[in-house]
């Protein structure tokens, strides 16, 4: 089992977000600590971060397995979350 911690930047965009979504992203970011990387996720070039696409929006987060520590750090729409 991990950990999950949320950065409060990524707290701030699951506030921004409309509520259905906002829901179903933080039933997602609950399911990390149980399987931090699920056949969906995909790993972003050039780093060792993950992203997880629930609807039109993106989960980008970092796995830690020697503290077994999943840190989600951004939520955004996915024209917006890779740049």
């Amino acid at each position: 089992m991990y950990r999950v911690r949320i950065s409060r930047r990524a707290i701030k965009d699951i506030g921004n977000l409309p509520k259905g979504y906002a829901r179903l992203i933080s039933q997602h970011i609950d399911h990390l600590g149980e399987n931090p990387r699920p056949p969906d996720a995909k790993k972003l070039r050039r780093t060792s971060d993950c992203s997880l696409r629930v609807g039109m929006y993106r989960i980008l987060y970092d796995v830690d397995d020697e503290t077994r520590t999943v840190t989600v750090y951004r939520v955004k729409h996915r024209r917006e979350a890779y740049r």
